[in-house]
């Protein structure tokens, strides 16, 4: 599996290469900043693109918005998004765009090789990785053991499944042999029986696939 690694602190950049190699990984490129990893993967089209959120020059989101170019330009290459703190927000703009192929962790998590290894693998078979913590942010509840989709229909879990692989509704409804407006009314359930009401500051289709995940 071939990756590239982009980190503008080139001992976390360089120690990162050197443990997935380690790890049996083939190391494609190293960038420091995020014009040079558009331009990486563009160039070596890699599995998957590991990347720190807060790079040059503002060191706020550069790295997550060149995720979401390189899912636009090579939507082949996994995105694994690494940060140093837990922002919600930034794994729902990741999300917004669908699931498939993408991934969220905190750096802390690097520690722990055989779990970074497994999440890169997950990412480059088109799944998804969310950090625990980052969940648990998103859902905003703990559910003391309770499983959230107990109570969605068998249809309503086909169609949130469906959802979690980043289908619109319209191609939902053509998998599914139904009409738009029937998965329309299937996503509505959804949303109510996982409580989670219209809002201006969430995505409540994101926080679905986020709980589908999350139970799985």
């Amino acid at each position: 599996m071939r990756v590239v690694v982009a980190d503008d602190a080139v001992i976390l950049r360089e120690g990162l290469a050197r443990l997935l190699t380690e790890a049996g990984l083939e190391i494609a490129g190293l960038a420091g900043d995020a014009d040079e990893l558009v331009l990486l993967v563009e160039r070596e089209r890699p599995d998957v693109a590991i990347v720190d959120i807060r790079m040059p020059p503002t060191h706020t989101d550069e790295g997550l918005r060149a995720a979401k170019e390189i899912r636009a330009r090579a939507p082949a290459t996994g995105i694994l998004v690494l940060s140093q703190h837990v922002r919600a927000s930034y794994a729902l703009e990741l999300l917004s765009e669908g699931s498939e192929g993408v991934g969220y962790l905190l750096k802390e998590r690097v520690s722990d090789l055989r779990e970074l290894a497994s999440s890169i693998e997950r990412v480059a078979q088109g799944g998804s990785v969310l950090d625990p913590l980052v969940v648990e942010q998103l859902v905003g509840r703990s559910r003391a053991g309770d499983d959230p989709l107990e109570h969605l229909t068998a249809r309503e879990r086909e169609v949130l499944s469906l959802m979690a692989e980043g289908r619109s509704n319209k191609a939902i409804a053509t998998r599914l042999f139904v009409t738009e407006h029937t998965v329309e009314k299937h996503v509505k359930s959804i949303f109510a029986t996982l409580r989670l009401p219209l809002s201006p500051d969430d995505h409540r289709r994101v926080l679905a696939v986020v709980t589908y995940l999350d139970a799985r």
